[in-house]
């Protein structure tokens, strides 16, 4: 079952902490292994949303995402000088690899807020290796 919820706390160095749900009932536990984010970024007060699961000593969380990434840990959004980003379907002659690579950045990051930057890198590479292999883009 998704829920959502807040970080009453969470200990970076033993791995785990609590989450106290937005339903009423009991703090659920958290474990490091069950972040889908960059666990330093799990700070009480947090809002993140979960699946809750039934443990072994009680409430568990499973895949705990963070519902708003902090904007201090968020890529910037890079924009050409009319302020627009990705408006066309693919890459045009004339732009460059790093043109393209800029613009893919941005469109993936406008997308899926939850990304996280060693997603965002994993994604472009093989996007980026994908369209020079087919000669879109010089490599």
């Amino acid at each position: 079952m998704l829920m959502t919820g807040k970080v009453l706390r969470f200990d970076e160095v033993r791995g785990y902490g609590f989450i106290a749900p937005s339903e009423p009932g009991e703090d659920v536990f958290m474990h490091a292994n069950d972040l889908l984010d960059e666990k330093y970024l799990y700070k009480e007060g947090i809002e993140v949303e979960f699946f809750m699961e039934a443990g072994e000593k009680g409430s568990k969380a499973s895949q705990i995402r963070l519902i708003h990434q902090p904007s201090g840990n968020r890529i910037a959004h890079r924009r050409d000088a009319a302020g627009a980003s990705a408006g066309s379907v693919g890459p045009e002659e004339s732009e460059s690899a790093e043109e393209f690579r800029g613009e893919l950045t941005d469109t993936l990051v406008d997308s899926v807020d939850t990304l996280t930057a060693a997603q965002i890198r994993q994604v472009r590479s093989c996007v980026m290796k994908l369209v020079t292999s087919r000669g879109w883009l010089p490599s």
